[in-house]
């Protein structure tokens, strides 16, 4: 089986409901702590690859640190890539990759997705 990743805040709910989802369907994935570890910029490009998205779909708009750091412009894609390589906590989360296909796990049930369940 493919080997299946979670870049995971243990902190958020939808984080840990979508690690119980996974465990409960016998998958055992490697759990990143992505704000512990931040994705350099070539792994954000891989898993935006996987997603299907663009930099700019992935970040937490509604964070406090997003105003703090962004403001009122509208960066480009290398300019996000750099921001969510040095503000992790800006990347949406869950995500999960399976292969070259990756989701957001919000609602937690679509990494179904994944996996031919969704």
């Amino acid at each position: 089986m493919t080997q299946v990743e979670i870049w995971h805040n243990p902190r958020c709910s939808k984080s840990r409901q979508t690690l119980a989802l996974l465990q409960e369907h016998g998958v055992e994935p490697l759990i990143r702590d992505y704000q512990k570890e931040p994705p350099s910029v070539d792994e954000l490009r891989t898993m935006l690859d996987a997603l299907g998205m663009e930099p700019g779909d992935v970040v937490r708009r509604k964070e406090a640190l997003f105003k703090e750091v962004v403001g009122d412009r509208e960066p480009s894609a290398e300019e996000w890539l750099e921001i969510l390589h040095q503000y992790p906590k800006l990347i949406e989360r869950p995500i999960v990759r399976s292969g070259d296909r990756a989701v957001i796990g919000r609602p937690p049930e679509r990494i179904l997705e994944l996996f031919g369940n969704g």
